[in-house]
């Protein structure tokens, strides 16, 4: 059988390796400064990971869950009667499909209006900045050469020596989305986001959650303290916690999964979620073909604008140091093929926001108060509860509250922090401040509308300087 044919280079101004929230932003607005740009991305689907397996899947759960837990158990409080309220899983999941299924196809629609060339496959360097796709069958199926190019890979989940994943009763985030059946007892090993949403959808639909994690705290990229009041929230909703535990594996075992913990009796459950965070996805990118060496934690070594060691290859979001979030990816993109064209790009590391999607979601942006401590910062706090606030009365949301951290000397404001209904909203109004170097003052003095949750806000603004007016 005679061999395939080599195919013809084509030539662009940029490759991008890699369609998540990263990779298609840059692209996007790669096109939109008038480059003509090709992007690689093996799943037939754009979006990457966020959109079709993460992100947006679990907010969408995330979502049918909390109504389906509030037409049970909340609505009663606000007078309206709902009888023989019933779960289907299998609608509930079809949904969370078809808001991906739809996203997806919003993007394949922006790659189409701005004159993007698809190509699928995996993206592999061949040296210089010429790039090669790979297809299913792993058979060679285009050459590209780039003016420039973008590696925009992202991440996999991370595991535990110990922990045999099967996909079935141990597994990852991947497959907690797609469970057929509620499980009776879920383990989730790892604390933070990831952990904490999934456990939360299925504790919502009648699963006992037991949540496992080595630190002696919850959500460890958090501040302390707001973390220490969002596990007292999850708690009361069900959640159990077992902190500063070692989980030295976890398998399946008969009907379900058996999970070990050093010191102490093994724990028997239907299935076992593994969130103990993700790793950049650097594998068969042909690195060495460029002389690209990672650094100690499997990252790509950049420098402020992006550009690795080698000449015309560039890199960002979960590849690249940093918080490994979907918006911080996208502003890196965009801050990249900026510079590329213009000269300029630039991304304000000290205001990205964090958001876990509980509920009460946590959110927060710039410095945690443990981070101000360790680094002898001197500053000044104010705080103030849900439960003062009448719109948060008047939506049974009396849980959580604002917390900012000022300059002592400069007022300036270098943190928020949030614990409480729509926190990740909230917290887009401290992240504008901060990005224009805002002092607590300024916060404090601006008008908030009545009745909103955003006075919360301006009532802990003014609480930095210990004035706050209702409470």
């Amino acid at each position: 059988m005679a061999a395939a044919p080599t195919p013809d280079m084509k030539k662009h101004d940029l490759v991008v390796i890699g369609a998540g929230p990263g990779g298609y932003v840059a692209a996007i607005r790669a096109a939109q400064l008038g480059l003509d740009v090709a992007c690689i991305e093996k799943d037939p689907r754009l979006g990457g990971t966020c959109l079709r397996i993460g992100c947006i899947p679990s907010k969408a759960l995330l979502e049918s869950s909390e109504l389906f837990h509030e037409t049970k158990h909340t609505f009663a409080g606000h007078g309206i009667v709902a009888k023989d309220v019933q779960l289907d899983l299998k609608a509930m999941l079809a949904r969370k499909d078809g808001v991906v299924d739809a996203l997806t196809k919003g993007i394949a629609g922006l790659f189409k209006k701005n004159k993007i060339t698809r190509y699928e496959g995996l993206g592999r360097l061949a040296g210089g900045t010429q790039v090669e796709v790979v297809d299913a069958q792993g058979q060679l199926s285009a050459r590209l050469e780039g003016k420039h190019v973008l590696i925009a890979t992202g991440s996999t989940s991370s595991t535990l020596k110990g922990i045999e994943l099967d996909g079935e009763r141990v597994g990852t985030s991947t497959e907690a989305l797609a469970w057929p059946a509620v499980p009776q007892h879920l383990v989730v090993i790892g604390a933070g986001a990831i952990g904490l949403e999934l456990g939360s959808v299925w504790c919502r639909l009648g699963a006992k959650v037991t949540v496992l994690e080595y630190l002696d705290r919850i959500l460890p990229a958090n501040d302390a303290e707001i973390a220490k009041e969002a596990q007292k929230i999850l708690a009361k909703q069900g959640l159990e916690f077992r902190l500063g535990v070692k989980v030295t594996g976890a398998r399946k075992d008969k009907d379900g999964a058996l999970v070990t913990i050093e010191g102490q009796e093994p724990i028997r459950c239907d299935r076992v979620l593994v969130s103990v965070g993700r790793k950049p996805h650097t594998d068969g990118l042909g690195l060495e073909k460029v002389g690209i060496a990672l650094d100690a934690r499997g990252r790509i070594p950049v420098d402020a604008h992006y550009a690795t060691s080698a000449k015309g290859v560039y890199a960002i979001g979960d590849v690249i140091p940093g918080p490994m979030l979907a918006h911080k990816a996208e502003e890196e993109g965009v801050a990249c093929v900026e510079h590329i064209v213009t000269g300029y790009g630039h991304v304000n590391y000290d205001a990205i926001p964090n958001v876990v999607y509980t509920h009460p979601e946590v959110a927060g942006v710039g410095k945690t108060e443990e981070e101000l401590v360790a680094a002898g910062i001197p500053y000044r706090k104010g705080a103030f509860p849900y439960m003062a606030n009448g719109r948060a009365k008047a939506l049974g949301a009396n849980e959580g509250k604002v917390k900012i951290l000022a300059h002592k000397d400069t007022d300036r404001i270098l943190g928020v922090h949030i614990v409480g209904a729509r926190a990740g909203d909230l917290i887009a109004e401290a992240v504008a401040a901060i990005e224009f170097g805002a002092s607590s003052e300024d916060l404090a003095r601006t008008s908030h509308a009545h009745p909103t949750l955003a006075e919360v806000m301006k009532e802990a603004a003014l609480a930095v300087d210990g004035r706050a007016l209702h409470i």
